[in-house]
């Protein structure tokens, strides 16, 4: 098998794929050589590009199916096929579990777990249809598996997404793959609005065993890869994108008091 990361010619979704993380995975694929489509409520200034390549741009709030039902309907009607799907839409604002309404729970969830899928099942239905069929890579989080203080439903909503990838890869199988990007902190344009200013951002960062922040076109190779033929026999995974993930606190609180008594850590 030739170790080839090219998709020349393949239509692919990013939904909310237009900035942050999303506009990482559609400049990735881009470069792959993919015909790109991206989705969010609210069109960008200019579309994403990479080299001499832009995405495409189509309106829908993916947590209404009757928009998602549309969106595919134009994506079959101007390039016929659709091989990949990046579900990448989601997010949530910082709230205390006790205090934020049921509405502001349900919205959470809604985004981040029935719509993509929604969006999953819509694809589906087009790639069962493919004699080739079809690849969906959800991006989750590292909040799925640890505690989410602050954003209890986010991290309720990616362990659920997590269990769905498995599930959708078992009941989809053979023509369809579905994998899951469980991300840590990504740097992006508004990672200064939750760490403050740079050095903010380089203390944060220097918690991570690889001493930074992600970066989005990092994500977006390993949405590649999973997409790829590469992949080919890798279906129902949830591969952990976090540099490393965290240095456990006991670590940090001993080699503190070893220091202090100046004994070997």
């Amino acid at each position: 098998m030739a170790l080839e990361l090219r998709l020349d010619g393949a239509v692919v979704l990013v939904t909310g794929g237009v900035r942050g993380v999303g506009a990482g995975v559609t400049r990735t694929f881009l470069r792959a050589g993919a015909e790109v489509v991206t989705c969010a409520r609210t069109e960008p200034e200019r579309p994403v590009r990479a080299e001499d390549k832009a995405s495409t741009f189509i309106s829908c709030d993916v947590r209404d199916e009757s928009e998602v039902d549309a969106l595919f309907e134009e994506i079959l009607r101007r390039h016929g096929g659709l091989d990949v799907v990046v579900n990448n839409a989601g997010g949530a604002p910082f709230a205390d579990a006790a205090n934020a309404s049921p509405r502001f729970h349900e919205k959470v969830i809604g985004l981040n777990l029935l719509a993509p899928l929604t969006v999953a099942r819509a694809a589906n239905a087009i790639m069962q249809r493919q004699e080739h069929g079809g690849a969906i890579v959800n991006i989750s989080s590292v909040s799925a598996t640890r505690p989410s203080p602050g954003t209890a439903s986010y991290g309720a909503a990616k362990a659920g997404l997590d269990n769905l990838t498995a599930t959708l890869a078992v009941e989809w199988a053979p023509k369809v793959r579905v994998n899951a990007l469980d991300v840590g902190m990504v740097e992006t344009e508004h990672t200064h609005l939750h760490y403050g200013d740079e050095a903010g951002v380089a203390a944060v960062g220097a918690t991570v065993p690889l001493g930074r922040l992600a970066e989005p076109d990092e994500i977006g190779c390993c949405a590649v890869f999973l997409a790829s033929p590469l992949a080919s026999y890798v279906s129902g995974a949830c591969l952990t994108v976090h540099g490393g993930g965290e240095v456990p606190a006991f670590l940090a609180a001993s080699t503190s008091v070893a220091k202090e008594r100046k004994e070997p850590v």
